[in-house]
């Protein structure tokens, strides 16, 4: 429970009843203050590094909410190098023709740097491909938990924190001179890895040069961008009340309605039946009156961000219990030895290379099996013997653990010819992890999964390099994925 029942609840929406709140500014502050992060700056990214990311852009790799019929793609990847996970928005080819504006525009989106934003950390524009990549958010988007649940609606104490995160994101993007977030919903409302509500980047910029800023149904636009087709700030607060609405409703209920609702004083069927008994009269007043103010059909009516964070920052419940607390979901604790692991998953769990190296030395060159027969034709046909010798200088050194040798000779094998070998790269791998290199060791696992996609021991070793990078969530989850290959393999 988390305040009085509800019943006979007798809202007054007169503006002259809205309670003036003093701004909590210790709260505000306590989160403005910590806005750096250990984010890279903003760079351009190559297209090949953006496709190996991805798998070629791979159908399976889409996250966006209309898959491919969309206009614009959302896909997820993860980068060759450092493992950090992202997402890429893929414009139409000719949604942004002249390559230096697209390029201008995401720079000045890429210098905000905010724990309320899914930030902006690069862009690519080559030939006719305009790409955005961003920060992945885990737990997907909050139309996702107010509209399709699984186990259990969004608490009253969550929504409020997402009403003021949300706020929070949209008054750090005005302070920073990014005013317009073009088309507002709850599509681009995201949760990170803690559940944390953030508001994606993705609509601080259009989605073409001359396009619409919003694609949603007419029904929640701005009457005034249906007038003159242009954003404005008001018309972010507008949508904003629309966000409010769908908070209190746990349903897209159009303005229009819901205004005719509130002045026919039938707002309690705006309230989410699911939350009946779990908020105060003040508090659903409180929210309300704030939607009602946001939805005025003149702008000059709609407060400021300034005002909501105002209203809003006083109403926050459980202030200090973990937002994946108050969703119910499971914090990245999770050993590894919970997740069901063949004994290469448990070596790799743990980082006991020499484990790792008994499994390896061990499963041969098995998974090579195809490429095998490629390089005996080869070996017949004399291309590559000299080359094929340093790999067996590789084998003999790294069965012998002399892994200072084994690099050696593996690079003089990968670099020597046209062959592709998951293998040497898996065992080079952990040569550099017994080296104390964890980031080449992450680079080779990963150029091996790009070789062989679905390899559990390239995510497995994936997973110790993260490991010993101190990465370990994004450690937990790779071991997941190669779990899930294992456990596929098995039954087949």
């Amino acid at each position: 429970m988390m305040g009085g029942r509800c019943s006979n609840l007798c809202f007054c929406l007169w503006p002259s009843n809205i309670k003036s709140h003093a701004l909590y500014s210790s709260d505000i502050e306590k989160w403005a203050e910590n806005e750096q992060l250990n984010l890279p700056v903003f760079k351009e990214y190559g297209l090949e590094e953006l496709k190996a990311a991805t798998s070629n852009f791979s159908a399976n790799n889409i996250v966006s909410e209309h898959g491919e019929k969309a206009p614009n793609v959302v896909f997820k990847g993860r980068l060759n190098g450092n493992g950090r996970w992202i997402a890429i928005k893929r414009f139409q080819s000719s949604a942004w023709p002249d390559s230096r504006q697209f390029l201008d525009e995401a720079k000045t989106v890429g210098q905000l740097r905010s724990k309320r934003l899914a930030n902006l950390l690069g862009c690519c524009c080559e030939g006719d491909e305009r790409l955005l990549v961003a920060e992945f958010m885990h737990h997907e988007t909050l139309s996702k938990h107010l509209f399709h649940w699984d186990n259990r609606p969004l608490e009253w104490s969550m929504r409020l924190r997402v009403a003021l995160y949300l706020t929070q994101a949209l008054d750090y993007c005005s302070r920073k001179g990014r005013e317009l977030y073009h088309d507002l919903n709850s599509y681009r409302v995201l949760f990170d890895q803690d559940c944390e509500p953030r508001l994606s980047c993705f609509g601080l910029m259009k989605n073409s040069r001359d396009g619409k800023s919003y694609s949603t149904n007419l029904a929640f636009t701005p009457p005034e961008y249906l007038k003159t087709g242009k954003v404005t700030p008001e018309s972010v607060v507008y949508s904003f009340g629309a966000l409010l609405l769908d908070l209190l409703s746990g349903k897209h209920i159009p303005p229009s309605h819901a205004l005719d609702l509130i002045r026919g004083k039938n707002f309690l069927m705006l309230i989410d039946s699911c939350l009946e008994g779990h908020f105060s009269n003040d508090d659903g007043t409180e929210l309300v009156q704030l939607a009602s103010r946001c939805l005025q059909y003149e702008p000059h009516d709609r407060p400021n961000v300034k005002s909501l964070l105002t209203s809003i920052t006083p109403l926050q419940k459980e202030k200090d219990v973990p937002s994946n607390v108050l969703m119910s979901i499971a914090h990245e604790t999770t050993s590894p030895a919970q997740v069901s692991l063949t004994p290469l998953g448990e070596a790799c769990s743990t980082c006991d290379l020499t484990a790792i190296h008994e499994i390896l030395e061990k499963a041969g060159y098995k998974e090579d099996e195809g490429i095998a027969n490629e390089l005996s034709f080869q070996m017949w046909a004399n291309q590559l013997q000299e080359t094929l010798n340093t790999r067996k200088s590789g084998d003999s050194a790294f069965r012998d653990k002399d892994f200072t040798t084994a690099i050696k000779c593996y690079t003089q094998f990968l670099e020597g010819g046209n062959v592709k070998s998951p293998t040497v790269l898996a065992r080079r791998s952990l040569c550099y992890l017994m080296s104390n290199k964890p980031q080449e060791a992450l680079a080779d696992a990963m150029q091996a999964q790009v070789q062989f996609s679905n390899w559990p021991t390239a995510f497995y070793l994936q997973a110790a390099a993260l490991f010993t990078l101190g990465m370990d969530s994004d450690a937990r989850e790779t071991l997941k994925d190669g779990s899930s290959l294992d456990f596929r393999r098995m039954r087949q």
